[in-house]
């Protein structure tokens, strides 16, 4: 019997006679251990190719795991020393020099999901961002759902991207006021985001600099708050004279 096919029996546990070095080290299992975030403690999972999930460290999580991949899980020593770099990692909001498994996601996920990990600390970017660095401008629904799928968040920072309309939006590891602890923690200025979102402002510029920014972006916070204008659309922006950001690439 091929690995594939016994992949498919094991939600329930390892079949007799199977070691758990053997199930980690062939895939037949994952391996997972708790570490503590700013939202509690969370379970990575982790296989030869990488870090494969994070979820909340409640009750059933292993269920939820085996469930979602068909495969049980085992409580083991992440390989490779990557254990010293998961905290570093969920710290960061990106995965750096730890190898991550994204089989389980599509093309276009595994695509959106990397651009999600580019996004920086203490700076959030719309669905339709992402859509548009996906090269897909349309399909900012799709990436809801994709962000929605995230296997690994905080490593890859769902937490970061908000609807379209500048609001928080839901969040898949536990709900949407971790995602707003996780962006407190980041020193994200929530009041102000809430504040633009209902005001419907999508982008700030510059006159001084001549470039507008997702609110958010390290550069239009340089700015002198007298400085900044807000604008409800990019034409907006464009039309007073102003160019897109390089470093947060507005649209």
């Amino acid at each position: 019997m091929s690995i594939e096919e016994r992949l498919s029996g094991l939600a329930g546990g390892l079949p007799d006679g199977i070691a758990e070095g053997v199930a980690l080290g062939t895939g037949l299992a994952d391996g997972y251990d708790i570490y503590v975030s700013p939202v509690g403690e969370v379970a990575v999972t982790f296989n030869l190719e990488g870090v494969s999930s994070l979820d909340l460290a409640t009750t059933g999580f292993e269920g939820r795991f085996a469930s979602r991949y068909g495969r049980p899980l085992l409580r083991a020593e992440p390989p490779r020393h990557w254990g010293k770099h998961i905290p570093e990692a969920m710290e960061a909001g990106t995965p750096g020099r730890l190898p991550v498994d994204l089989r389980s996601r599509t093309p276009f996920e595994v695509k959106v999901l990397r651009i999600a990990a580019s996004i920086p600390r203490g700076e959030v970017r719309p669905y339709g961002w992402l859509a548009r660095e996906a090269d897909r401008p349309d399909a900012a629904r799709a990436v809801g759902s994709t962000m929605a799928r995230n296997p690994i968040p905080l490593i890859i920072p769902c937490h970061r991207v908000v609807r379209s309309d500048g609001h928080l939006g839901e969040y898949s590891l536990g709900g949407p006021h971790n995602k707003w602890d996780l962006l407190n923690h980041e020193g994200v200025d929530l009041g102000q985001l809430v504040e633009l979102a209902e005001h419907h402002v999508r982008v700030q510029g510059d006159p001084s600099t001549g470039v507008y920014c997702h609110p958010t972006c390290h550069v239009i916070r340089a700015s002198g708050q007298w400085n900044v204008l807000d604008f409800k659309t990019t034409a907006a922006a464009r039309a007073a004279g102003l160019e897109p950001c390089r470093e947060c690439r507005p649209g």
